[in-house]
């Protein structure tokens, strides 16, 4: 059975880290919260607190086939700031196992070389910064999969960013099913 991870942090866009999870776990894909933070609660962009399942500390990478970065200004430096994950990503995408990422968040796939060359997408507030770093953007385009990255531009495309990791693991027609059932 598949297992993603979704990081959190404080300052992380709450739609676009809940979102996701919320349609894996309808999916039946194992999917873990995790804070970056030493403690489990982080107060999210517009003043939500999310308590997640476990500490980054807490975890074996090892048991996770994906890892998913959310966006929101704030979080996404949180997130670019914790070099464990950081150091995580790059191994993830060197072993060809799942990243995804949303909003401000592909810019730091971007920072770190990972998206040279490589179609995708982000918000357009990064969008200098992803070009710059040598991705090959897509602006047109609210999810875009590139073997085994996939990224996504902002809070309104968060259900097709589920979509796609769904997709990812289980195929297009398990996706459609779930796009079927969320009235999508």
């Amino acid at each position: 059975m598949s297992k993603v991870a979704v990081f959190v942090a404080d300052g992380t866009e709450e739609v676009e880290a809940i979102t996701p999870v919320d349609i894996l776990r309808r999916a039946q894909i194992d999917c873990d919260v995790i804070s970056v933070k030493s403690e489990k609660t982080i107060t999210a962009s517009r003043g939500v607190v999310i308590t997640a399942d476990r500490q980054i500390d807490e975890i074996d990478f090892d048991d996770y086939d994906m890892l998913v970065l959310p966006g929101g200004i704030k979080g996404t430096e949180n997130l670019r700031n914790t070099k464990k994950l950081t150091d995580a990503v790059v191994k993830f995408n060197s072993e060809g196992k799942g990243i995804a990422a949303i909003c401000a968040a592909p810019s730091i796939f971007s920072g770190l070389g990972l998206l040279k060359g490589k179609h995708a997408t982000s918000n357009p507030g990064v969008w200098d910064i992803m070009t710059e770093q040598g991705a090959d953007l897509d602006k047109e385009t609210k999810v875009v999969t590139c073997g085994n990255i996939i990224t996504s531009q902002a809070m309104g495309t968060s259900v097709p960013f589920g979509l796609a990791i769904v997709e990812y693991f289980q195929g297009k027609e398990a996706a459609d099913v779930m796009k079927g059932k969320i009235l999508f």
